[in-house]
């Protein structure tokens, strides 16, 4: 059984998706950061390469983006983060980044390096299934799981062909539009995760907009396998300047909060 699958097999409740950008304030904070959220009971880490443009993100992870560039973070730091990562917990890592950077190392470089660093899964945001040959087979020799995004927007017959080339779990977003803490989501998620549910036996990860408690119960009650919280965990990394011991606090306590760790 891969780390993936573990991470969803026998749990009570939804598996809590804890995102981070690497090298956010700073490489060594991030991997504090990272603990922390291992340790408040996050059963996978989405790790997001540093970007100069990341398009599917809002301010506040786009701000993250900022300054772990600012900070010297790059992939091949990222992939040392990974490791570092590995060597706590046995926790699955996916790596969440854009096509620009995967291009340029090479689709198969790029998987040989994350799996070498113990990374479980691909996440290429901005990667559409028709030009994701390459990098599909790369991820199969290497033994990554490609994850797919399928969005409320996205038809029956997209949604085949997104489900056909899935594996790992399949990434669910909430809301139109971009990253971003919500007060509320969408009415016709329910129905959405039911729909899934019906054409899917992949595990099925809801993100965007998911930040409260409250968000996660009614994702679980509505068949969700996990949950993704990405920029609520983000905000409390941009506004502790300067970092340090209270700030990863206040990301562990949020975690628990979510995850009802104690």
């Amino acid at each position: 059984m891969s780390r993936l699958s573990a991470a969803f097999a026998g749990r009570n409740g939804p598996t809590f998706v804890g995102f981070l950008v690497a090298g956010d304030p700073d490489p060594a904070t991030s991997l504090t950061v990272a603990k922390a959220m291992i340790d408040a009971g996050a059963g996978i880490l989405e790790v997001a390469v540093p970007f100069s443009d990341p398009m599917a993100d809002g301010p506040v992870i786009q701000q993250a983006h900022e300054r772990a560039l600012a900070a010297g973070m790059t992939p091949d730091a990222t992939f040392d983060l990974v490791r570092a990562i590995r060597g706590y917990a046995p926790v699955p890592v996916v790596l969440f980044t854009y096509a620009n950077i995967v291009f340029r190392q090479g689709w198969d470089r790029f998987a040989v390096r994350a799996a070498g660093a113990g990374a479980d899964g691909l996440l290429v945001v901005d990667l559409p299934p028709e030009e994701s040959g390459d990098l599909s087979a790369a991820a199969a020799r290497h033994g990554l799981d490609l994850i797919r995004l399928i969005a409320p927007t996205t038809s029956a017959a997209r949604r085949r062909q997104i489900l056909a080339g899935a594996s790992g779990f399949v990434y669910l977003v909430a809301v139109e539009g971009v990253t971003g803490v919500r007060d509320n989501l969408p009415a016709h998620l329910a129905g959405l995760i039911g729909t899934l549910r019906q054409e899917t036996d992949l595990p099925l990860a809801v993100g965007f907009g998911v930040s409260r408690p409250g968000h996660v119960r009614a994702i679980a009650t509505a068949g969700a396998d996990a949950v993704v919280v990405g920029s609520a965990v983000v905000r409390v990394i941009g506004e502790s300047p300067g970092g340090g011991e209270e700030m990863v606090q206040a990301v562990r306590d949020y975690v628990a909060g979510m995850t009802g760790r104690p």
